[in-house]
């Protein structure tokens, strides 16, 4: 979780004559994404056992088409009288150019909106489709008596249309929480070459996936969002699995999707800090606080052991300290009043 001294989201207007409720957390852990298709109810049951920090409930790729309109009931259902608790719960509706985006998210939000955190939409291509799904939820929370502004929305990036407008995008609506990497699809809509979701096709000898997540977490960071990095299918490959998701995490994305309970460990491992970064950062915080103080100074800058801190120090310390409580670490080191 990236900690910021910004407003969050959550706060500001919308042109749909609203705010957002400001008691929405709009950056929640999502170390973990884990997909469940919604159209089976033992998996549906199996996923509120799992230690993922988020559960989507598929009605897209993970559902055929004659199954969608009874997955939705069975979504609803689980989501009503399931237990999800420490999970955020998140229904991935199909994208605006199909003919069942309305009916998903109507009988979905209606139906079990008191125990929604988020709706995913596919395939975003430009802002307006943020837009109309945000007035469509505005419709429903008003007349069903909803919290207004309460359901936030995860957009998933999957061409080359919605890379090129996905800062617009990340604009266009107070709800929005992440900015989300859909591989496979991107990779087909640019004729990548490569069979395998996420690997690095052959013949290219850099990183052909550091333009398009760099681009996605400029525009996430931009917007106070989260960016998370979107699966990858071989879910046997443990050692492929971690290469990926630590390419993401190193680059500062805050989660990855799982697809199979052998991946959450993992990921929740992967984009959590160390135990020595959470204490080093956790330090750095107690020492800075301490000698910017009356007591301590009040120093712009002063010595950590060997370590010049500042306010620079600080806010580095502030994304590993907020990534470590999300994930629940506890301190191992004590800052220690040096001695005068």
């Amino acid at each position: 979780m990236t900690s910021t001294a910004h407003p969050s989201p959550a706060s500001v207007p919308t042109g749909n004559g609203y705010a957002a409720a400001p008691s929405v957390n709009r950056l929640r852990p999502r170390r973990s994404c884990l997909a469940v298709p919604g159209s089976n109810p033992r998996f549906l049951e199996k996923a509120q056992g799992l230690a993922a920090d988020q559960v989507f409930l598929d009605l897209e790729d993970a559902c055929a088409p004659l199954a969608k309109p009874e997955a939705r009931h069975t979504i609803v259902k689980f989501l009503n009288e399931g237990d999800w608790t420490g999970k955020t719960r998140v229904v991935r509706v199909n994208d605006w150019t199909t003919h069942w985006t309305y009916r998903d998210v109507v009988t979905v939000v209606e139906g079990a909106g008191q125990n929604l955190d988020c709706i995913m939409l596919p395939k975003v291509q430009d802002a307006q489709q943020i837009v109309a799904l945000d007035l469509l939820l505005t419709q429903i929370e008003k007349t069903m008596g909803f919290e207004v502004g309460k359901i936030g929305i995860e957009a998933q990036i999957e061409n080359a249309q919605g890379l090129n407008n996905v800062n617009a995008i990340a604009q266009a609506s107070p709800r929005v929480e992440t900015i989300i990497f859909g591989p496979a699809d991107f990779m087909a809509s640019i004729n990548m070459k490569s069979l395998v979701v996420g690997e690095q096709p052959p013949g290219y000898p850099a990183d052909a996936y550091h333009h398009i997540l760099m681009s996605i977490l400029m525009a996430a960071r931009a917007n106070n969002l989260q960016a998370i990095d979107g699966p990858y299918l071989q879910i046997r490959n443990q050692e492929g699995y971690r290469a990926v998701a630590q390419r993401a995490a190193a680059l500062g994305f805050d989660g990855k999707w799982v697809l199979h309970p052998d991946q959450v460990a993992a990921a929740n491992e992967i984009f959590s800090p160390s135990q020595e970064d959470y204490d080093h950062a956790e330090l750095i915080l107690d020492a800075y606080d301490y000698h910017t103080s009356e007591a301590g100074g009040r120093k712009g800058s002063a010595m950590l052991g060997d370590e010049m801190i500042d306010e620079a120090s600080r806010k580095m310390a502030l994304v590993i300290s907020g990534k470590g409580r999300a994930a629940g670490m506890q301190r191992t080191s004590k800052f220690e009043i040096p001695e005068a």
